[in-house]
């Protein structure tokens, strides 16, 4: 056995694991699972996961032939597994009071992110739990770390489910209000287009004759040359600007 040791570093060097479990134990942790032997159980377990973590950490339990739980992380007793689920749950307490921190759509995404792996990992850490319930009918500590498992499981699901929820709320609402501002800005540059189609003559005239009608206009001293110049230039604006609201109504 002790020539197995390098392929399995998890194991503690005190453990004296059968060569049955030994020899499915490689140089990581793998995927969670669980083995018997001969009455004996060895639980392979994943730590509750990091967002930036490449490599799942891993925690071994193992019933022996003295019938008292052990844990590879220094613990013992059935305990050891209850204090791992403890530690699932605190951190889906934590992500959950980010979820309720957060407003928009972006805040969520963190939320997701960090919820998405511990999700996964309650989801099969329950599945290993009910088998090792099934694999050991007589140890009925198993019941307790199972149906907690599960309902860990159903609340980081939930949990994940409402914040997703939320984050597509969020985003139909900033959709919506894009939207509305999409909308007041066309109206406000459509009443711009009207307006300077409006007196965009009478600008054209002004700076071809001049407002004050004195060098271009043989009749500069009376005020018909000023009223035909805002007449012709009212009546091409109002032209003008009908013609930009047709256009903008058919587009």
């Amino acid at each position: 056995m002790e020539g197995n040791m390098g392929h399995a570093p998890l194991v503690p060097p005190r453990w004296e694991l059968p060569t049955e479990f030994r020899r499915r134990l490689g140089r990581t942790v793998g995927r969670q699972r669980v083995m018997s032997h001969e009455g004996q159980l060895l639980i392979v377990a994943h730590d509750v996961p990091n967002p930036e973590e490449d490599r799942r950490q891993g925690v071994l339990f193992w019933y022996g032939t003295d019938e008292q739980w052990q844990a590879s992380n220094g613990e013992s007793g059935s305990e050891a597994i209850q204090n791992l689920l403890s530690k699932y749950e605190a951190r889906v307490e934590e992500i959950d009071q980010s979820e309720q921190r957060a407003k928009a759509a972006e805040d969520y995404l963190p939320v997701l992110e960090g919820l998405a792996p511990v999700s996964r990992s309650a989801r099969n850490l329950y599945d290993v739990l009910r088998e090792a319930r099934k694999s050991a009918p007589q140890l009925s500590e198993l019941i307790d770390v199972r149906d907690r498992a599960y309902e860990l499981s159903r609340t980081t699901e939930l949990t994940y489910q409402y914040a997703k929820d939320s984050m597509d709320v969020a985003m139909i609402k900033r959709a919506e209000e894009q939207a509305a501002a999409s909308d007041r800005m066309a109206v406000a540059s459509h009443r711009l287009n009207l307006m300077a189609a409006l007196f965009f003559p009478l600008a054209t005239l002004s700076g071809v004759f001049g407002t004050t009608l004195t060098d271009n206009w043989s009749w500069s001293e009376s005020s018909q040359g000023f009223l035909l110049f805002l007449i012709v230039g009212l009546v091409t604006g109002v032209l003008l600007a009908a013609f930009v609201n047709s256009r903008q109504k058919s587009a």
